[in-house]
């Protein structure tokens, strides 16, 4: 009896000592992201951001049981910077995105709102990550402008949607294609990828896991982007995503 009592006062400190830890994590985050300025506007990425939004979503994924599946990622640029296009149906496809392409420093062109987010807002402003105007192609041109002059300074790579919006229907829906003039202008490659999965992990947690699967379609090099018009990337990048998708 005097044994068991040992034993569970040791697996009592034990866990007494990791949730200690995890609060200390979690302050340390809360706090680190503070120092990340809202209204600042950020032209280099930083690494200690960048390791702490890992961190943490590497963290959130091992609790709610999710894995990402990623096929073509030996298709992916190694010497450049590149604009990533992809189908968007749940509000973790670029969370599980930016995770498993964590070595390729993606910043993502998001809806504004997500900068509100408490604590995360903060910290992917600082990853470089950049708000645009949906509703007016005039407030949404410095958005391009800025993709643009990253990906030339190769400072990030460029994450980007081009339905605009997530599919509520799980349906490709139709593209903007004037985010394709991003990699054209700043002549980088582009890629194309899949997202399918994420749309189910609300629904699976917590009692079920969750697989999201990523699959890398197509590279489009520099020379080939820059011979079609925006509109024929577009014909072409939605007919790979239907066929992937079975739509």
């Amino acid at each position: 009896m005097e044994t068991l009592l040992f034993v569970l006062k040791i697996i009592g400190f034990i866990l007494l000592g990791l949730l200690c830890l995890e609060i200390l994590w979690l302050l340390f985050f809360n706090c680190a992201a503070l120092c990340a300025s809202k209204k600042k506007e950020y032209e280099k990425d930083s690494k200690f951001y960048r390791f702490l939004l890992n961190r943490m979503t590497q963290h959130i994924f091992r609790i709610a049981r999710i894995k990402v599946h990623v096929t073509g990622e030996e298709l992916l640029p190694k010497d450049t910077r590149f604009c990533l296009v992809c189908n968007h149906r749940s509000k973790f496809d670029p969370i599980s995105t930016w995770l498993a392409f964590r070595k390729y420093n993606l910043s993502f062109i998001s809806k504004p709102e997500n900068f509100s987010i408490p604590w995360f807002g903060r910290i992917i402003k600082r990853c470089l990550f950049m708000g645009i105007n949906r509703e007016n192609p005039r407030l949404a041109l410095p958005t391009i402008e800025k993709s643009i002059r990253l990906l030339q300074k190769q400072e990030v790579s460029i994450a980007v949607y081009p339905e605009g919006t997530r599919s509520k229907d799980m349906k490709l829906h139709e593209f903007h294609n004037a985010i394709f003039k991003i990699p054209q202008r700043a002549n980088v490659p582009l890629v194309v990828m899949t997202c399918q999965g994420a749309e189910l992990i609300h629904k699976n947690f917590p009692f079920h896991h969750s697989d999201v699967y990523l699959d890398v379609l197509k590279i489009y090099s520099p020379e080939e982007i820059n011979q079609l018009k925006t509109c024929e990337i577009g014909e072409q990048v939605t007919a790979l995503m239907l066929e992937k998708l079975g739509e």
